[in-house]
């Protein structure tokens, strides 16, 4: 395993692999690696010679009032996990290296991804989009691995790829999930134990929405409510929204003051 703290080195190594007739797999993450990016580190070793796992907490996609400070970092844990899934390399740049300048003076935006995340996090997307494009400018013709988690995010990186023409095949894995249903993600080490046991509610009102759907219900208001009426019955849980869309149902909810989100297919 090699740790990378420079994109020029990071491009250095993927350039090399490439030149000896290697591919490569990107596996863009936030840190705090988990099982969800234990198994896209997996499948990029699958189907690639060399894989890489980006280690960044990216400032740009925090809002205000985000948890940019308390987000759980451990890069020697990452690297445990990445070097157990199969990874070869470990970039993991400071801040000061993926934004020299400071806050960037050029970014991507966007359009048309305002509603859902992008309704609650005003920003978010361009703040995602503009680093994931930093990622795959120092990558170069790669694949990358996205968790189908965050389904609007996964859209919005493959909508990057194509309209930057980016040589990147984007590709997207589906939901990891704790045995009662729970969606892995970094966020649930905030939660408390009744915190956590309240957090399934999220499968819970997907799951039976997503059944009712399957025996004919074809009413997305119908389909809405019931995610709605589920939620509303856990004490702990405040709805942030609720969304049926032609083949995704999409939820996120505040379990005390943990926002987390997941998603079903409809």
């Amino acid at each position: 395993m090699r740790v990378l703290d420079r994109g020029d080195q990071l491009r250095k190594e993927l350039e090399a692999a490439r030149a000896a007739g290697a591919t490569v797999g990107l596996v863009p993450t936030m840190g705090y690696l988990h099982r969800g990016h234990g198994a896209l580190v997996r499948r990029s070793v699958a189907e690639n010679d060399l894989t890489a796992v980006t280690v960044f907490v990216n400032p740009l996609q925090f809002g205000p009032a985000e948890d940019l400070a308390a987000y759980p970092r451990d890069l020697a844990r990452d690297v445990e996990v990445a070097t157990r899934a199969g990874a070869g390399l470990v970039f993991a740049p400071p801040v000061e290296d993926m934004y020299p300048a400071g806050p960037p003076g050029v970014t991507v935006h966007v359009a048309g991804a305002d509603d859902l995340e992008g309704a609650s996090r005003p920003g978010h997307f361009d703040g995602v989009a503009t680093v994931v494009a930093k990622l795959f400018n120092l990558a170069g013709p790669c694949r990358a691995y996205f968790g189908e988690k965050d389904w609007q995010q996964l859209g919005v990186v493959r909508r990057l790829a194509a309209d930057l023409s980016f040589p990147v095949e984007v590709v997207g894995c589906a939901t990891v999930r704790e045995a009662d249903g729970l969606a892995c993600s970094s966020r649930n080490s905030y939660l408390s134990p009744a915190e956590r046991q309240a957090a399934t509610v999220l499968y819970r009102a997907l799951s039976t929405a997503a059944l009712a759907a399957s025996a004919g219900e074809c009413d997305p208001a119908n389909i809405r409510r019931l995610m709605v009426n589920i939620v509303a019955k856990e004490p702990l849980a405040t709805l942030d929204y609720a969304e049926v869309r032609p083949d995704r149902l999409l939820l996120a909810v505040r379990i005390g003051t943990v926002r987390l989100i997941d998603n079903l297919g409809a």
